[in-house]
């Protein structure tokens, strides 16, 4: 079934951070999938892929040299540098969305967000994704089974200076329970594109 599209509003760039751990990607999916007919912008970066991630859903996956060229080409909207890797999102994908009327999704860090909205000041939402608590953050980071015991040590380092950036976003939800999370976040999604319940239909 197609996707619906909401009609009569102003196309936006929705961009949602998080410190990772705080479900981001989790919700992001589920938003994609929730029939607002979002275009699901995928960041290019340097790093290699994680278990079970796919080229071109999750990432695309590219060498620093040609990141690099593309950088001086100016094809990124936005990016940056994180843990040694280079990430990026790909200008062309969101201009040409934007010009046919159809919202944008971006999952991006802090820095990234403050550069979408320089560069959209009228299109931008930014929703920043909270974790319950510090204590909790590290939890679900030492659960993931990812990264070594120095690595979760950064990653908390980098969520406390990402989450001073919070009160820059226009919305701001703490994922304790996913479900209760992601009904916030649809109803801001729904309230920014101008509808309601029945514009939405289910894939």
């Amino acid at each position: 079934m197609r996707r619906s599209v909401i009609r009569g509003h102003k196309a936006k760039v929705f961009v949602i951070s998080a410190p990772s751990g705080c479900g981001k990607t989790t919700l992001c999916d589920r938003l994609i999938s929730g029939g607002f007919g979002l275009a699901n912008s995928i960041s290019m970066t340097t790093r290699r892929p994680r278990p079970g991630e796919k080229e071109g859903v999750d990432y695309l996956f590219v060498s620093r040299s040609r990141f690099l060229r593309m950088v001086k080409k100016k094809a990124f909207l936005e990016h940056e540098e994180n843990f040694g890797n280079l990430y990026g999102t790909p200008a062309g994908f969101v201009r040409a969305n934007l010009a046919k009327g159809r919202s944008v999704l971006l999952s991006i860090d802090v820095k990234g967000a403050m550069k979408v909205l320089r560069a959209y000041p009228k299109n931008s939402v930014l929703i920043f994704i909270l974790p319950p608590s510090a204590k909790t953050l590290k939890t679900r980071l030492n659960l993931r089974k990812s990264d070594s015991p120095e690595a979760v040590e950064r990653r908390l380092s980098l969520a406390k200076s990402e989450m001073a950036y919070s009160r820059r976003y226009d919305y701001r939800i703490v994922n304790d329970k996913l479900d209760d999370a992601y009904k916030t976040l649809r109803k801001i999604v729904l309230k920014e594109l101008g509808g309601n319940e029945e514009c939405i239909k289910s894939i």
